[in-house]
């Protein structure tokens, strides 16, 4: 009888702790898009690992977008890329997403922020052939580049033809050797 008792009285503390869990006024709270404002409605992957996964597994090429925060040319340039309708279309079909924060000491040209690479080929390195308009900072795009970078992402697309039983990675590899390479190591 003591157990059944003790038993009933730990399921009743169990459940009321439970019903005594905090909701904010406003409901619940939506869990913080991986976006940081670049497509809100877009999934996106929260690591460069993940992404590389992602390309591999789904037969997607990966557009990697480097950004800070808090530089006005950078806030310009995804105001632009969100007000592109094709852009997000195209980007959430087609691409996998990952959006890197980065450091300014870690960039090269530390005004210009904003670099929009395509590891398209099957070895999952930057194609050389499909860059932005600069000389002398090949994967840079400016808020006027919107067009080139719609015509270098249908370029992507066309240029990636993934095999999905030859170009297999595993959830662990996160660097570009090919399979023959890897399966020695």
């Amino acid at each position: 009888m003591t157990r059944a008792a003790a038993s009933l009285v730990l399921v009743l503390v169990a459940l009321s702790s439970t019903f005594a869990k905090y909701v904010p006024k406003s409901g619940q709270r939506i869990p913080q898009s991986l976006s940081r404002g670049w497509g809100d409605q877009m999934n996106w992957a929260q690591t460069y690992e993940e992404a590389l996964f992602l390309s591999r597994s789904r037969n997607k090429p990966l557009m990697v977008l480097f950004l800070l925060e808090d530089c006005p040319r950078s806030q310009a340039f995804k105001q632009a890329f969100n007000e592109n309708d094709k852009i997000q279309r195209i980007l959430d079909e087609d691409f996998v997403n990952p959006v890197l924060e980065t450091l300014r000491h870690l960039l090269l040209h530390c005004y210009i922020i904003y670099y929009v690479h395509f590891p398209t080929d099957p070895s999952m390195t930057v194609r050389d052939d499909i860059t932005g308009r600069y000389s002398n900072r090949l994967y840079g795009y400016e808020v006027e580049d919107m067009k080139l970078l719609l015509d270098n992402m249908k370029k992507a697309k066309k240029v990636l033809k993934f095999s999905p039983l030859s170009h297999r990675t595993t959830p662990t590899s996160t660097h570009s050797l090919p399979e023959s390479t890897a399966a020695e190591v």
